[in-house]
C-alpha cells in the first residue's frame, strides 16, 4: 500500500491505532527445574577448598548458611578473603560513632585475639547474607557499567568499575578473583567486606560537601526529618498474618507455597543539584537559592492547579517549613518516596531481546512517572537512547510525543522537535540506609512546562510506579531465583502480600489474594505484574495528574481462568462514593471473539487501521508495538522486528474504561470487583499497567496516537 495513503488513513483516524502485542501475563508456569538439580563442586565446596576464605567460611557456618551453599539453587557469593574479614572486624570494634558500643563486638573476646568469636550471631548473619545473592551472576551479568544487585539480606549492593577495570562492591570491596563457576552459581573473591551504610538519607547527604547548599535548604524546610523514616511500624511474622500464600491452579487446588515480606520498609530518592550546578545558575549560597525559588515559584498558581483548588497560595517569606513556601516547594519536588539506585529509575533495556526484557523493540524507550513530595505532582524519568548513551533525563519534553503522522512508528522527526532537554541524572549512586542521592546536572523545578508539556501526553503507569512498597522492599527488580532463595529454595515465580501491606490498596473482604508476578517470570509490561485470585473486591489509589479530562485504559489479557470484573471510579476508597465504569468485563473471552475483534494487522493491506477503529468502537485497543512476544512463541525473522509480535499466542489488549474529569487536588481510586456468581478461588484479576490520556490527545484532528 502506498505510504502516502497510509499516512492519510492515520491522520483521518484519531482513534489510537495500536499494534499487536506480544506481552502476555498469562503464560504457562515458568520452568524452575534448573534451579534445583546439579552435580559437582558447589559454592560451599569451593569456599572450603580455598585457604584465603577460612574466616568467611567460619561466619557462614556460625549461622548455618554453609548448608545453603551446598544445596540446590542458584547463588552468587562475594567471598571476602581473610585479610578483608579481620580488617572489617577491626573497623566495627573501633567505630566510635556506632549506636551500640563496638557495634556489638565482644570486647573480651576481641582483646584476647578471638576476633571471629567476638562477632555476634546477628552480625555473622548480616555479613553472610549481604555477600550472597539468590541468583547466578557472572561479571558480565552484573553489567559493564556496574549496577545494583539484590542480596539475601534484602539490602541492595551497588557495583561499579574502578580505574583498573575491576568490579567493586559499594566502592570498597574489589573483586580480585572473578567468575569461579560452580554447579550452583558463582563465587567471586573480594579483598574487603562490603560495608553496609547505617546512616539515613539526611545524615548521608550531610557528609557530602558538594551538596552543601541543597542540604542547607533540606534542613531549613524540615523535609530532612521526613527522610529519616525507615519502615512502617507494622510487621507480619506469622502465617495467620496473611490470608493465603499459596498459588491456586485453574481447578482451584493449592500448588506452590509463596514467599511474603515480613516487614515493610520505607525509602526515598533525592535528585540534588551539586554546588557546582547551582553556581552555574548564579546560586552561590543559601540566600541566593531562596531568591531563585521565590522567583521560579512566585506565580506557580498559574500552572499548579492544586494551589487554587485547595485555597493555598505561594509564600515567599522565611517560614521555610510551610509546605507552600517557595523554597519548600523547590526542595520537595526533588524527592521521590522510592529508594531507586541509578539502574532502577526506569526499566532499562539491558542489551538482550531474548530474555526478560520485552518492551524495547522498534526503538521503544524506557520511561516512568513518579510522584514527588510536592503535593500531587509527578516527574517523568526518560531514557531516550537506551542502546547508545543510556542516560536518564528528568522532565524531557518533545512536542506531540505520543502522536504520529505515520503508521506503526513514533512519527517523523519533524513533528517531534525537542522542546526541553530535561535535567540529566548523573550515573552515580550515593547510597544510604533508606535510599539514594543522585546528582543532577541542571536546575530541577515544577514549572509551566511540566503539566502543559512534559505530562501532556499518553501517560502509561506500570502499577509498580505508583506503589512504592515494591521498590522500597527490593521486590520490583528481584529475579525469580532471588525470590526462590528468600523462599528457602521454594517457588520464586510470585510473591504474596498481607492485605494491608500497601498504603494504596484497600481490600474489602478476606477473600482477596494479592500477588506479584516476579520480573522475568512472565511476559508482561516491564516483565512483571500485580495480580491475584479469588472472590476479589479491592481498590487501588491512582497516581496524581494535572487537572484535565482523560481517557482511562487498563491492560487486559483474555484468559480462561479470568473472571467477570466490574470497575468503579471515585475520589475515595469508600465504595459508597464510587461510580461504575462501563459494564462488567468478561476476561474469559478470547481476542478473536467478535466482541473484541483482534486481527493480524501485518496481514492486512492497511496495516490494521480499519480493525483498530472497529476494536476501539467495542472498547478495546491492541497492545504495545514496543513489546516483544515471549521468546518461545516469537517468529524471529531477519527481515523485520515487527514479526516478533506477529504470533497467535496469548496477546495482551488494552480496555478503554471511559473518560473522567480529574482535579490535581483530588486523589482517585479504581475499584475491581469480581461479579462472576459462579466464581471460585482460581479466578484472576490483574493490574499490569494503566494509561491516562488527555482527551485532546485522543481526539486530535490531525494525528493519531502512535502504536507504542
Amino acid at each position: 500500500m502506498n505510504s502516502n495513503i497510509i499516512k492519510k488513513i492515520a491522520r483521518a483516524l484519531p482513534l489510537g491505532a495500536a499494534a499487536v502485542l506480544a506481552l502476555t501475563a498469562c503464560n504457562p508456569e515458568p520452568d524452575e527445574s534448573n534451579l534445583y538439580t546439579f552435580t559437582g563442586q558447589t559454592a560451599e565446596d569451593f569456599i572450603v577448598a580455598e585457604p584465603s576464605l577460612t574466616a568467611f567460611h567460619t561466619i557462614l557456618s556460625r549461622v548455618g548458611l554453609e548448608r545453603t551453599l551446598a544445596s540446590y539453587g542458584q547463588y552468587t557469593v562475594f567471598a571476602p578473603n581473610n585479610d578483608g574479614v579481620y580488617r572489617y572486624i577491626d573497623q566495627l570494634f573501633n567505630d566510635t560513632t556506632a549506636r551500640i558500643p563496638h557495634n556489638g563486638v565482644d570486647v573480651a573476646l576481641y582483646n584476647s585475639g578471638q576476633k571471629l568469636e567476638a562477632l555476634t550471631d546477628s552480625l555473622c548473619s548480616d555479613i553472610a547474607r549481604y555477600h550472597m545473592l539468590g541468583s547466578s551472576r557472572s561479571i558480565i551479568d552484573m553489567g559493564v557499567e556496574g549496577g545494583t544487585v539484590n542480596t539475601m539480606l534484602g539490602v541492595p549492593l551497588s557495583t561499579s568499575i574502578d580505574s583498573l577495570g575491576q568490579t567493586v562492591l559499594n566502592g570498597v570491596a574489589a573483586i580480585i578473583s572473578q567468575d569461579n563457576e560452580v554447579t550452583n552459581g558463582y563465587v567471586h573473591i573480594v579483598d574487603n567486606v562490603a560495608p553496609r551504610n547505617s546512616r539515613v538519607l539526611t545524615d548521608e547527604l550531610e557528609r557530602h560537601p558538594e551538596f552543601s547548599i541543597f542540604f542547607e535548604a533540606l534542613k531549613a524546610t524540615g523535609l530532612g526529618e521526613m527522610l529519616k523514616v525507615t519502615s512502617k511500624a507494622k510487621t507480619w511474622e506469622n502465617e495467620e498474618d496473611i490470608n493465603d500464600h499459596w498459588d491456586v491452579s485453574t481447578d482451584g487446588t493449592r500448588t506452590n507455597l509463596l514467599w511474603w515480606p515480613k516487614e515493610c520498609k520505607k525509602g526515598f530518592t533525592i535528585f540534588a543539584e551539586t554546588d557546582a550546578v547551582m553556581n552555574s545558575a548564579g546560586i552561590h549560597n543559601f540566600a541566593e537559592l531562596v531568591e531563585y525559588a521565590n522567583r521560579v515559584y512566585a506565580n506557580a498558581a498559574d500552572w499548579y492547579s492544586y494551589l487554587s483548588e485547595t485555597g493555598n497560595t505561594v509564600s515567599t517569606g522565611n517560614d521555610y517549613t510551610n509546605r507552600f513556601n517557595a523554597l519548600n516547594m523547590f526542595v520537595a519536588y526533588h524527592i521521590v518516596d522510592q529508594a531507586m539506585p541509578q539502574d532502577q529509575m526506569v526499566f532499562e533495556f539491558k542489551g538482550r531481546r531474548d530474555i526478560n526484557y520485552w518492551n524495547y523493540v522498534n526503538d521503544g524507550e524506557p520511561q516512568n512517572y513518579y510522584e514527588t513530595m510536592l503535593p500531587n505532582t509527578l516527574m517523568k524519568l526518560w531514557q531516550p537512547n537506551p542502546l547508545t548513551d543510556k542516560q536518564v533525563y528528568i522532565n524531557r519534553w518533545k512536542l506531540l510525543h505520543t502522536l504520529t503522522d505515520e503508521v506503526g512508528t513514533q512519527g517523523s522527526e519533524a513533528m517531534h522537535p525537542l522542546q526541553q532537554a530535561g535535567v540529566r541524572v548523573t550515573k552515580k549512586d550515593i547510597q544510604a540506609y533508606n535510599g539514594y542521592v543522585h546528582p543532577i546536572q541542571g536546575m530541577l523545578v515544577y514549572d509551566y512546562n511540566v503539566p502543559n508539556g512534559v505530562l501532556y501526553e499518553r501517560m502509561r503507569f506500570d502499577t509498580m510506579d505508583f506503589m512504592p512498597e515494591f521498590q522500597n522492599n527490593n521486590i520490583r527488580y528481584a529475579t525469580m531465583s532471588e525470590v526462590s532463595a528468600w523462599n528457602g529454595g521454594g517457588s520464586g515465580a510470585r510473591v504474596a502480600f498481607p492485605l494491608d501491606f500497601f498504603d494504596g490498596c484497600v481490600c474489602y473482604n478476606e477473600q482477596n489474594k494479592l500477588r506479584y508476578n516476579v520480573k522475568g517470570a512472565y511476559n508482561a509490561y516491564n516483565a512483571d505484574t500485580f495480580q491475584g485470585w479469588g472472590l476479589f473486591d479491592l481498590s487501588i489509589k491512582m497516581p496524581p495528574l494535572p487537572t484535565g479530562s482523560y481517557e482511562v485504559r487498563i491492560n487486559w489479557v483474555p484468559m480462561s481462568h479470568g473472571s467477570m470484573v466490574q470497575f468503579f471510579w471515585g475520589t475515595s476508597s469508600d465504595v459508597q462514593q464510587m461510580v461504575a465504569m462501563d459494564i462488567p468485563i468478561d476476561a474469559r473471552i478470547g481476542k478473536l471473539d467478535p466482541r473484541i475483534g483482534w486481527t493480524k494487522f501485518y496481514e492486512e493491506e492497511d496495516q490494521g487501521i480499519a480493525t483498530d477503529a472497529a476494536m476501539r468502537n467495542r472498547g478495546y485497543m491492541r497492545g504495545l508495538y514496543c513489546s516483544v512476544d515471549h521468546p518461545e512463541n516469537a517468529i524471529d525473522t531477519p527481515t523485520t522486528d515487527r514479526n516478533l509480535r506477529g504470533t497467535d499466542g496469548n496477546t495482551q489488549l488494552r480496555k478503554i474504561l471511559g473518560r473522567v474529569d480529574i482535579k490535581q487536588s483530588e486523589r482517585y481510586w479504581l475499584r475491581l470487583k469480581n461479579t462472576d456468581p459462579d466464581g471460585g478461588d482460581h479466578l484472576k484479576w490483574q493490574v499490569d499497567f494503566i494509561e491516562f490520556v488527555p482527551v485532546n490527545v485522543v481526539d486530535n484532528p490531525q494525528y493519531a496516537e502512535d502504536w507504542f
